[in-house]
């Protein structure tokens, strides 16, 4: 989820960055601008973000004039101190209304209703062909049984049943199987949660896919995430965030 955060006090922005990044790690704070004349000429010259966190008082205006001069698609979550200027902000684009100084469980139910909003309403003349696409995905899976790893001269076929996990460090994606082999793999994190079989694994986090089959427990950590343990050995510990926990332990269940 790529994030756009419109607000004038500096300490305030960073905040607000530390907390939405430390609710879902999936998330990208692409900019943080300071005024209506600057996020005008951002949104001009950028592709729309998911989401945006906008102030409403900003040092050269209300950022209402923001959504006058420039036609913005991506839904708003108005952060301000003061309540009085709510109705605005559900004439604009305004999906919630977060009263400072923010607090951690509000801002994660405010996400919360984005993702739910999200998938109701899925924007863009495709959302028919998207939804037809994946509902022929569920009748005749493209999952990957295979995948072919390169190991010096020699081409290996990888079952994916023989997975344990996939990591993520330093630009390297890592096939690691049950028995504790590693393969350098030819795809990206992004390719290869498509491509494994989204009933047997999930994207725990941007390090990590995993195979249910080596998951030995789950604890709760610091902040309500999650601390995954495997059955076999991993290189870094893997902690769930609070936003996405939920959705893990509902696919956990399936």
């Amino acid at each position: 989820m790529n994030i756009l955060i419109i607000e004038d006090e500096i300490k305030t922005a960073k905040e607000l960055r530390q907390l939405v990044e430390g609710l879902d790690d999936s998330i990208t704070v692409l900019d943080i601008l300071a005024s209506v004349k600057a996020a005008v000429q951002w949104l001009n010259s950028h592709p729309t973000p998911d989401l945006i966190f906008s102030d409403i008082q900003l040092a050269d205006g209300l950022s209402f004039d923001i959504y006058k001069m420039v036609d913005v698609k991506a839904p708003v979550i108005f952060c301000t101190a003061f309540d009085e200027y709510a109705i605005q902000a559900f004439d604009t684009n305004g999906i919630d209304y977060l009263l400072k100084p923010i607090d951690e469980d509000r801002l994660a139910q405010s996400l919360e209703k984005y993702r739910r909003m999200q998938q109701i309403f899925e924007p863009g003349p495709g959302a028919y062909s998207t939804a037809l696409a994946s509902l022929t995905g569920q009748l005749d899976p493209a999952f990957k049984r295979t995948l072919l790893v390169y190991v010096r001269e020699k081409i290996i076929p990888l079952k994916t049943d023989d997975l344990a996990f996939v990591h993520a460090a330093n630009g390297l994606v890592n096939l690691v199987t049950k028995t504790e082999h590693k393969y350098a793999a030819q795809y990206n994190m992004e390719q290869l949660e498509t491509m494994l079989d989204n009933q047997r694994f999930f994207r725990v986090n941007r390090q990590f896919i995993v195979n249910r089959d080596v998951i030995q427990n789950v604890e709760y950590y610091f902040n309500r995430r999650l601390f995954l343990r495997l059955s076999c050995p991993t290189p870094e510990n893997i902690i769930i965030s609070k936003l996405k926990a939920t959705e893990f332990l509902q696919w956990m269940e399936r």
